[in-house]
């Protein structure tokens, strides 16, 4: 037997050649230790533990997804590009993320869509004064090299604008080395230890500390960028994009309807000149 550090959703540990390997809790797939698992197995598991009771479905399930569902996973552990839920079904990108409309059992999903961009923004707690970029800059590119295993060439940036830091990953099919990491993996361990639902086996989350100063964490939105563009149609944007676009059409619209008064009025001018000059006309006739 061995402790799975990586990932304490795991059942059924032994020892591979001096490796840890481990059975997925949810599938019959085995994972490797010394790595991060895929964010498909993962969720795979978390769902299996709120179904069995062994823990609590997590309140945020919901904000950067459609939330937690049960997906199909591949043997690699990547997911499957076609996802349902029931007689509802969807296409994902490799991070697992919804990237069309939600169909019926037709749907078609031709190709696995790839992440190749993930910006993961926080936001820290008001503070007095604001953190030094460059020690926040090395705090999070150790610790996404050190914790989370990613090579260092996939961090793109790591910005600060106070109160917002903002990193960027980027990581193309072709750049990824084989056996490596995978950035929506990243982003998905990342952002459960920031939210106290650390994955690793210790369940000691990510302690921010820049300048020996603990900062805590207020916010945290994960975006996905992929190679080839959504799918969504009007009824699948958000309400505030929605209410920009309706007051858009009602500013067009009010345009239309003051040109077309304008235009009438002029009319009424115009009929009521050529009128006159007739008058006048017949009059120097007469």
């Amino acid at each position: 037997a061995c402790v799975c550090e990586k990932n304490k959703r795991v059942s059924n540990c032994k020892l591979h050649n001096g490796r840890c390997r481990c059975d997925a809790i949810g599938s019959s797939v085995t994972v490797d230790c010394t790595t991060l698992t895929s964010k498909c197995l993962l969720m795979k598991a978390e769902v299996m533990g709120s179904k069995s009771g062994r823990r609590e479905k997590p309140k945020d399930a919901f904000e950067d997804t459609d939330g937690l569902y049960d997906p199909e996973c591949e043997n690699n552990g990547t997911f499957k590009a076609k996802q349902c839920n029931g007689t509802t079904c969807w296409c994902v990108n490799t991070a697992g993320v919804r990237r069309t409309d939600k169909h019926d059992a037709d749907l078609k999903c031709n190709q696995l869509v790839r992440t190749t961009w993930i910006i993961i923004e926080m936001k820290h707690a008001e503070r007095n004064a604001p953190l030094n970029a460059e020690s926040l800059k090395k705090f999070f590119t150790d610790t996404i090299t050190n914790r989370y295993l990613l090579d260092g060439r996939y961090i793109s940036s790591v910005l600060y604008e106070n109160p917002y830091i903002t990193i960027d990953l980027k990581q193309n099919s072709s750049d990824k080395s084989l056996g490596g990491v995978d950035i929506a993996d990243v982003a998905y361990y990342f952002e459960k230890d920031v939210k106290g639902q650390s994955i690793f086996h210790n369940n000691a989350g990510l302690n921010v500390s820049i300048d020996n100063e603990n900062v805590k964490l207020e916010k945290t939105v994960v975006y996905y960028v992929d190679e080839i563009a959504p799918e969504f149609s009007m009824k699948s944007l958000t309400p505030g994009l929605i209410a920009v676009i309706v007051v858009i059409v009602i500013a067009i619209v009010a345009a239309i309807v003051v040109l077309v008064l304008t235009r009438r009025r002029k009319g009424k001018y115009v009929k009521a000149e050529v009128k006159e000059m007739n008058e006048m006309h017949r009059g120097l006739n007469a």
